[in-house]
């Protein structure tokens, strides 16, 4: 929702905004409704395929069966939030957010260890501690939607053809980098235990490193697609310009930091006997953040111009070169963790390369191409 609330914003059309809102909402509940339904009779299923057995099966069943009670109040809050971010009120997920976690904590501490009449309830304690919390963060996005927006007056079931093609695309992209990341985890775990120790280490910094990235990413989203709503493709190729810039400056300060804290963090947190394999593929993997940091920010730029078959394509060729890649590593050779991570360092380049093209010099029918500004 997010780079079309934006888009209609800078056409300053919000009713039309307000409307789509409306409808991606009823669509959230309803999905969200249908993962509570399906999902909830796969919950053992779900525990023994990950090799959870015995009171731990059981208790897994009962948080994941209670979690679900929560999936329509998470869609409805991640579409909210996506509709504040197109409106460039960057404040109100955060401050949501927040009180969400806080409450989440407060909970947790009632439900799960008791207090008073209200007894222990152990894991699904934190389960109902998450659900509540949940459904609270669910009704405070949707009002400061409404107060933003104000209520939606005419939904058309038009526009569900409309959020239906870009939630299909990006359904797909999201599936194939989930794919990648899986395949690449499980591609370490066969050369063995301390490599499957050191390939999540470095996967864990990648995933908090992708914080601050992805928030000049969603920044970029709102502003590209304010100025494309206003036609100005000029003001919009700045902005994908200044977020190239500084994603690569963060990009090479993230991968300073991670040599300078390559010790700290073998220290911290990876095993002695993965340190040997962890230091190599670290190093690797630091080298190819700066190119990380550029693939962020091309996500971000093309998801603001709306651009969302560009972006699957782009991940069904980075992921139809580089999947085949991993399958050929030979996890028996001494160095198969640092071919693992070379492999990514392919991934990511090529997504990268794909981002930029499309802006510079704009291949194809590119939304902010150099032929736009003729």
């Amino acid at each position: 929702m997010q780079s079309e609330v934006a888009h209609h914003f800078g056409k300053g059309d919000t009713s039309k905004a307000a409307d789509l809102n409306g409808l991606a909402l009823l669509l959230a509940f309803g999905f969200g409704l249908l993962l509570l339904v399906f999902g909830w009779p796969l919950a053992d299923w779900l525990g023994e395929i990950m090799g959870a057995e015995g009171q731990t099966l059981a208790d897994s069943s009962t948080y994941l069966r209670i979690r679900l009670l929560a999936a329509p109040g998470f869609l409805l809050t991640a579409t909210c939030y996506g509709s504040l971010r197109g409106l460039q009120k960057m404040r109100a997920p955060m401050s949501i957010a927040l009180a969400v976690n806080l409450l989440n904590i407060g909970l947790d501490s009632v439900f799960v260890l008791g207090l008073g009449p209200i007894p222990a309830y152990g894991i699904a304690g934190a389960a109902w501690a998450s659900t509540v919390s949940q459904w609270l963060g669910a009704f405070m996005a949707i009002i400061a939607v409404r107060n933003a927006l104000g209520w939606p007056q005419h939904l058309q079931a038009s526009a569900i053809r409309l959020l239906m093609k870009i939630g299909g695309d990006m359904f797909l992209r999201t599936s194939l980098l989930t794919a990648f990341l899986v395949l690449s985890t499980r591609a370490a775990t066969r050369i063995g235990p301390e490599a499957g120790a050191a390939h999540h280490v470095i996967r864990q910094v990648y995933l908090f490193s992708a914080l601050a990235l992805d928030a000049l990413a969603i920044t970029a989203i709102s502003l590209i697609g304010w100025y494309i709503g206003n036609g100005m493709i000029a003001g919009a190729r700045r902005v994908a310009a200044y977020t190239n810039g500084w994603s690569l400056g963060l990009g090479v300060i993230l991968a300073a930091l991670m040599v300078i804290g390559q010790d700290s963090v073998i220290a911290m947190l990876v095993p002695p006997e993965a340190a040997v394999l962890f230091a190599s593929a670290w190093l690797w993997s630091a080298a190819i953040q700066p190119f990380n940091a550029l693939c962020f920010a091309a996500d971000g730029i093309h998801w603001g111009t709306r651009d969302f078959a560009y972006l699957r394509n782009a991940m069904l060729i980075a992921c139809g070169i580089s999947i085949p890649l991993l399958q050929m590593i030979d996890v028996a050779h001494p160095d198969a963790l640092d071919h693992i991570w070379w492999v990514t360092g392919v991934w990511i380049v090529l997504r990268a390369a794909a981002g930029w093209l499309r802006v510079w010099p704009g291949i194809g029918n590119a939304p902010i191409g150099n032929n736009k500004l003729s």
